[in-house]
C-alpha cells in the first residue's frame, strides 16, 4: 500500500461530502462562525481545497523521500486538526457538519496509521513526527486569524 496517495484521495472524498454529497458546507461553516463569514465564499473555498488537492500529491514528487514524509505527516496534520474541527463543531451544535463523517472514517485513521508506519518503519524519526505535527496542526490557527482580518476588511 502506498500511503502517499491516500492523502488526495482522503481530502477529494471529505471535499465530496462537504459540498457534493450531502454538501452544505458553506451555508452550514457561515452559521457556525458568523463573525467570519463574509470572508467564507464559495471562490475562497474552492481555491483553498484545489490547493489542498495539489499539496496532496506533492510528497510522493519529492526527490528526497524524507522531505516527501515529512511533507505527507504534516499534510496528514492538517487533515487530522480539520476531522478535530469537523467532530468538536458537530458537538458543539449538535447539528451535522457536512464533513464529519469522512473526518471520522477517513482523516483521523489515515493519520494515526501513517504516522505509525512511518515512525515504526524508521523512514521518520519521531522529532520528525513531532514537528511536521506542530507545522501541519498550526494550519488551522493560522487560516482563522485570516479569516478574521479578511472579514473585518470585507465589512468595511
Amino acid at each position: 500500500m502506498n500511503l502517499y496517495y491516500l492523502l488526495p484521495a482522503s481530502a477529494i472524498l471529505h471535499i465530496t461530502e462537504e459540498f457534493l454529497f450531502p454538501g452544505g458546507f458553506l451555508t452550514w461553516y457561515r452559521h457556525y462562525w458568523p463573525e467570519i463569514a463574509a470572508s467564507i465564499t464559495p471562490r475562497f473555498l474552492f481555491i483553498i481545497n484545489a490547493i489542498l488537492i495539489i499539496v496532496c500529491f506533492i510528497p510522493p514528487l519529492i526527490g528526497d523521500p524524507a522531505y516527501g514524509i515529512a511533507l505527507w505527516l504534516a499534510i496528514a496534520a492538517i487533515l487530522f486538526t480539520n476531522a478535530i474541527f469537523h467532530i468538536q463543531a458537530s458537538i458543539r451544535t449538535k447539528i451535522y457538519s457536512p464533513g464529519t463523517v469522512t473526518s471520522v472514517l477517513v482523516y483521523l485513521p489515515l493519520t494515526v496509521f501513517g504516522y505509525w508506519t512511518f515512525i515504526t518503519n524508521g523512514q521518520a524519526s519521531v522529532g520528525t513526527a513531532v514537528s511536521s505535527f506542530l507545522i501541519g496542526a498550526s494550519y488551522h490557527w493560522f487560516s482563522l486569524l485570516s479569516h478574521r482580518r479578511r472579514a473585518k476588511t470585507i465589512e468595511k
